[in-house]
């Protein structure tokens, strides 16, 4: 069976160091220069909680035609410091060269040892090893430098043309030595891609859908949406505040949205923990508000910096009493831009709250991307009042969905109450009002499952082979099932960008078709295939399930599929 890193147009580099060395900076330098130069990249960052110190990497997929997924065997490693090279030696792929500076002492594996101290000043080290990596997979110095330029864009001065010369010196020096290695071919692609992580994405598409306001409280991995927020907000109109904690976060974007606001929060599943009780308010006031939950490994603190995919019963449960939701689950930086707006859209036609639900990987993996197409954003108009008072906020109506006025733009007075309350807002215990106002709102289920974005599938029709995922798997998913067809099984992928509502007739026929069904979760229970389970009765029979904190990739799927069900 064919290996991912067997692609004759594909290398993977991997950069290792410690916080603090500048590891990031160079990292996406290089990505920003292989995008520019026309190559498709998926990039990941594997990082400890620490300000300064511990073991970093940052992984740059990198190849001519399209990919999807990170890789396990290094091609490249670059070792910032001895402990780098003394981890990663297992993953070098056959011909992997490692470059390390000249005072490491390095045997038995082909090691290209650089002077950097006579290549760089002390703080510019890292540009020189920038460089040398550029040269080596052969992209022109003009690239690099035009990508330093650009990341800088004009501040710093005197540090820029330290890290110019650097790259500069890492050329001239690469231009005299003898180095075996292979470069990439030319990119055949002419198209002018840009570079997003799925978080910046994420952001884009808020903005895109016309977002007004949001809080936070510093999270990670979520904290990027707000910050990416931050970059566009003077021009785009938008206040994003940072809250004292996440139950701040949370009724401050409630309240924004009450008063007529597009909002949302972003916040990580401790944070989330804290917001619980507001999505009950959120649910009963019928207030739109789109919730961001970028998972990480838990309880409690877990893995702080590493992906899982272990909160969506959480979320999907989160909050007392029965009301309307629904999750969207992004497995793309693409889907990350789409569904953001489809979030805003269903939160204010259906008046409460929807999901985004990401994780570190997706959150903080750059990807080459088409540049999308953008809307103009939704101008939110207040619906039309009605002629006669008094205004009824909860009317009861056929779809559920109430007549919803923004207080002090209309003429109308708006009451809103988080007990059970009569169609014109106040406070009630009348259990013939309660029973048809939980009717009411429970019936907006009925639209929000009329606009679920159904499973995508993939692959041979009638497939012997068939792998379910959702969210950020998808990639990792897609890459294996084609190596499983290039073995010779008939092999298919069924991914979900929503996991609630659930629709059976979008999918059931496929899973009862498909001879061997397998579910792929990055958790230890395999929690999608537990709700497929109670809402159509299909079980799926065999997992392969990822909770170390790492993501998936084909060759991880690969070694875990069922014995017999591949060539």
């Amino acid at each position: 069976m064919t290996n991912a890193n067997e692609q004759p147009n594909a290398l993977q580099v991997v950069i290792g160091g410690e916080a603090g060395q500048g590891l990031v900076t160079i990292s996406e330098l290089l990505c920003r220069s292989l995008v520019r130069a026309g190559y498709h990249i998926v990039a990941t960052q594997s990082y400890m909680s620490r300000i300064r110190g511990g073991h970093n990497t940052f992984a740059i997929r990198v190849a001519s035609a399209p990919i999807a997924a990170p890789q396990e065997p290094i091609d490249l490693l670059v070792a910032l410091n001895a402990d780098t090279f003394q981890r990663h030696r297992p993953e070098l792929a056959p011909g992997a060269l490692v470059i390390a500076d000249e005072k490491e002492d390095i045997r038995d594996v082909p090691v290209l040892n650089v002077p950097f101290e006579r290549l760089a000043s002390k703080t510019a080290e890292n540009m020189a090893a920038c460089g040398i990596v550029g040269a080596i997979l052969g992209l022109e110095r003009a690239t690099l430098e035009h990508a330093l330029e650009s990341f800088f864009d004009g501040k710093h001065p005197e540090g820029a043309e330290d890290n110019r010369k650097a790259i500069s010196s890492a050329y001239d020096w690469i231009g005299a030595q003898k180095v075996a290695f292979r470069n990439l071919p030319a990119p055949p692609r002419s198209a002018a891609p840009i570079m997003l992580n799925g978080n910046e994405a994420l952001a884009l598409g808020a903005l895109n859908a016309g977002v007004k306001f949001c809080a936070f409280y510093p999270m990670t991995p979520a904290t990027t949406v707000p910050l990416t927020l931050i970059k566009h907000a003077g021009k785009m109109g938008t206040v994003v505040e940072q809250a004292e904690d996440e139950i701040a976060a949370i009724n401050m974007a409630i309240g924004a949205s009450f008063a007529g606001a597009p909002a949302m929060v972003a916040t990580s599943g401790g944070g989330f923990a804290l917001m619980v009780e507001s999505v009950s308010l959120a649910g009963m006031t019928e207030t739109p508000v789109v919730i961001v939950v970028a998972q990480r490994p838990a309880p409690a603190t877990g893995l702080p910096t590493r992906t899982e995919q272990a909160d969506l019963e959480f979320v999907l449960h989160a909050g007392h009493g029965e009301f309307p939701r629904a999750i969207l689950t992004p497995g793309s930086v693409e889907e990350c831009f789409e569904l953001a707006q489809k979030a805003f859209l269903l939160a204010d036609r259906y008046q409460g709250p929807v999901f985004l639900l990401t994780d570190q990987f997706l959150a903080d993996t750059y990807r080459d991307i088409v540049p999308f197409t953008l809307d103009t954003p939704p101008h939110w108009p207040a619906p039309p009042e009605p002629d006669n008072p008094p205004y009824k906020r909860y009317a009861l109506t056929e779809t559920g969905i109430s007549p919803r006025l923004i207080p002090g733009l209309s003429r109308h007075r708006v009451v809103a109450d988080s007990d059970e309350h009569t169609e014109d807002g106040h406070i009630t215990e009348d259990l013939d009002v309660r029973r048809a106002m939980v009717e009411k709102r429970l019936h907006k289920m009925l639209g929000l499952e009329a606009e679920v974005s159904p499973p995508v599938f993939q692959g041979d029709a009638h497939p012997d082979l068939l792998l379910v995922s959702w969210g950020s798997s998808r990639g990792a998913v897609e890459e294996a099932a084609a190596i499983v067809r290039a073995g010779g099984t008939r092999a298919g992928t069924l991914h979900f960008p929503q996991v609630w509502p659930l629709v059976p007739k979008h999918f059931l026929d496929t899973l009862t078709s498909a001879p061997t069904v397998v579910a792929i979760e990055g958790n230890a229970t395999g929690q999608f295939a537990r709700l497929i389970r109670a809402e159509t009765g299909f079980h799926i029979p065999h997992h392969v399930l990822r909770y170390d904190g790492l993501p998936f990739t084909p060759e991880y799927i690969l070694r875990r599929l069922p014995h017999g069900t591949t060539a």
